[in-house]
């Protein structure tokens, strides 16, 4: 695993670093506080070749170095901001000998963004974000706690061992895999009530999506093509224009493609109508994420049917914490 450590000028860069180097026995890779091409080069190289190993460093980068980094899939980036006071107290003690001057604090801050514009930007594509309110929380014992919970997140739920061997990719589990790609379906959704996205899979591979909105060559319905949706209207469901996410999924895939052991992702649980549609067409599995209103009348269709279904939640998020 490869970690690159960011910050907003005094947040606790370097006592973030030196947590996973004794906590998780990381070898840091030394750089200058600006890291130029030269040296993003050497890392990339090095990362690569010692992917078996784990390594951290810190340093400001620009967005396109960044992006380099970001293609390997070793690597992870977490940012570290704190709260103003203690970003000055922590500047002051490291680089001004511990002498309060606000004004030359500010000033520093100011400069280093003007020679580095992109760097709000960097530090707001951090896989992890951590935020310190107080001095009292930037000690080295409490960051090496806060990253157990990140490393072991990014491990998929495998227990962290100290020293700390990951040599698996990054990547999410199948299960968050299609569910977000449920919700990027979702994303191109035309409808007024709300956005549904579905995907049909088998053998983790991607038979079918389908989104919420008016038939094709009919008005979209966030254009006044469905009546009933644009009147704010919650009964009168028959007369609603617009498909589901889940019936133009079945449509696009059709039963023969749709085959044996199919698992339909869905971002919000399939209506009665819908669920008669799934059991018909061989779906064997449903996973939803959030619930609707007709649940109760959907799981009975569903089981009876013998479509197995479950929800799947997206856990807690883990890449974000407050100390």
């Amino acid at each position: 695993m490869l970690i690159y450590v960011s910050e907003s000028l005094g947040s606790g860069a370097e006592l973030l670093v030196r947590a996973l180097e004794t906590k998780y026995q990381f070898e840091r890779i030394p750089t200058a506080t600006t890291i130029d091409q030269e040296q993003i080069n050497y890392i990339l190289e090095y990362g690569t070749t010692n992917y078996t190993k784990n390594l951290v460093f810190q340093g400001v980068i620009g967005l396109e170095q960044l992006q380099m980094l970001e293609k390997r899939p070793f690597f992870m980036h977490i940012t570290i901001e704190a709260a103003l006071r203690v970003r000055l107290q922590e500047w002051c003690d490291s680089y001004n000998n511990g002498q309060a001057d606000l004004e030359k604090f500010l000033q520093h801050s100011e400069t280093t963004l003007e020679l580095n514009p992109n760097l709000p930007i960097v530090c707001g594509r951090a896989d992890v974000r951590i935020y310190v309110r107080t001095h009292e929380k930037l000690k080295l014992d409490v960051l090496a706690r806060e990253l157990d919970h990140h490393l072991r997140s990014a491990c998929q739920g495998r227990d962290v061992m100290v020293p700390f061997n990951n040599t698996t990719p990054l990547r999410p589990d199948w299960d968050t895999y299609f569910m977000k790609l449920a919700t990027l379906a979702a994303s191109r959704s035309n409808c007024m009530k709300r956005r549904v996205g579905c995907v049909i899979v088998r053998d983790c591979r991607v038979i079918a999506t389908g989104y919420n909105g008016t038939p094709r060559h009919l008005k979209n319905c966030h254009s006044g093509g469905c009546p009933r949706c644009n009147s704010g209207e919650h009964s009168q469901l028959s007369s609603c224009l617009c498909l589901h996410a889940e019936e133009n999924a079945l449509l696009e895939a059709g039963r023969d493609r749709i085959g044996p052991n199919a698992i339909l992702y869905c971002d919000t649980c399939p209506c009665l109508t819908c669920s008669v549609k799934i059991v018909q067409t061989g779906i064997r599995e449903v996973v939803y994420s959030q619930s609707y209103r007709m649940d109760e009348a959907s799981f009975k269709i569903l089981q009876e049917g013998g479509v197995l279904v479950r929800q799947f939640s997206f856990k807690e998020d883990p890449h974000y914490s407050v100390l």
